[in-house]
């Protein structure tokens, strides 16, 4: 595949779940990709995947992308940007402030330096889990700063299109505080509510559905990435975690007095307040749509999710969202689809008869 707008090459240092999936994007279209890391393993396991090649001497890379921990990113960068004169270097740690004004303190020639920060991710990490469509629609943050000409940093924003990304251009600080918002303190309440399952009975756990799922989903990612994450970010998560105490100490005081005056009240606008924030999240293309959701039961044998899926695309009925739960005790799963509400009636009514058995429709 040839039709990209950046020429290359392009040098990817760190080979883990962002870097290899950079890489495997790029060699997909064409670009000469060349991969280092100080792991011989992680690196010689991305070449194995068709990531790229292992870099050489005298390579002269037009793009250098680093992708290693945030607690090294600065030095890191400073190496590239010493070693590759002509080369636009970038990163994608999720922090952008630290790493910018460490670079200075370090007289880097930050002229040929610009953060950046793919909204992407999996929960597993590693070369193993890398996909090439890993940031298909997902915003890509690329933060400017006064010693960098946007021509210069064309570079970047290139890549992102490349990669099927959003390029969103936001300064250094703004991304920090948003992405503290929308990510780093989510990982903190997702962790602490997991947490509370640690001494939980197996008859408790047994009872799990969907929403403690969906809630505890982030729980289960890399603390020693995740250490280095929150000390990067500290002030940010910090003043958003005393917001959540202080919602938390409400909450805490009506449900003392569940049936004082007003009380109901409060409950009730603590639970809408959340239906307003998360009617804010961007659904399927970056549009926050209302969708109509139907669950659909599914034998747990070979085949019938396949078979539920080629039917629905058979209809003609595009799927905005998919999530699967198993039911406990049961040999049989729970399908929920999302699609638009005018589209509900006729998929139910084209499943129903085709011997599917719909557990519900829910607007």
């Amino acid at each position: 595949m040839t039709d990209r707008r950046l020429a290359g090459p392009v040098r990817i240092v760190g080979t883990g779940l962002l870097g290899t999936s950079i890489a495997l994007a790029l060699r997909a279209r064409g670009v000469d990709v060349s991969l280092a890391d100080v792991s011989p393993s992680s690196l010689a396991l991305a070449i194995d995947y068709g990531a790229g090649r292992a870099a050489v001497d005298g390579d002269t890379p037009e793009l250098v992308v680093v992708c290693v921990p945030p607690d090294v990113t600065s030095r890191i960068v400073a190496r590239e940007l010493a070693a590759y004169p002509d080369a636009l270097v970038t990163d994608v740690a999720s922090v952008k402030v630290e790493p910018l004004r460490e670079l200075i303190a370090l007289g880097a020639d930050v002229s040929r330096y610009i953060g950046s920060h793919p909204m992407a991710g999996r929960e597993r990490s590693g070369a193993i889990s890398a996909r090439a469509d890993l940031f298909n629609g997902r915003p890509w943050v690329i933060a400017g700063h006064d010693a960098i000409s946007y021509s210069r940093a064309a570079a970047v924003e290139q890549l992102a299109l490349d990669l099927g990304a959003l390029p969103i251009e936001m300064t250094a600080e703004d991304h920090d505080r948003n992405v503290a918002l929308v990510s780093h303190a989510p990982q903190v309440i997702s962790s602490l509510l997991a947490a509370r399952l640690t001494d939980a009975t197996d008859a408790a756990t047994a009872l799990a559905g969907q929403g403690l799922r969906d809630t505890t989903r982030i729980a289960s990612s890399d603390p020693e990435l995740w250490v280095q994450i929150l000390r990067a970010n500290a002030p940010a998560i910090r003043d958003i975690l005393h917001a959540y105490r202080d919602d938390l100490d409400r909450a805490i005081a009506t449900l003392d007095a569940p049936d004082a005056t007003g009380s109901r009240r409060a409950l009730a606008e603590l639970i809408g307040a959340g239906n307003v924030g998360v009617a804010r999240i961007p659904g399927k293309h970056g549009q926050a749509k209302h969708f109509s959701r139907i669950v659909v039961l599914v034998d747990d044998k070979p085949g019938e999710l396949a078979r539920l899926l080629t039917e629905i695309g058979e209809l003609g009925i595009n799927m905005e969202d998919l999530r699967l739960e198993h039911s406990p005790g049961a040999q049989i799963g729970l399908a929920e689809i999302s699609v638009l509400p005018a589209a509900e009636g006729r998929l139910v009514s084209e499943l129903e008869s085709r011997g599917w058995k719909i557990s519900e429709a829910l607007a």
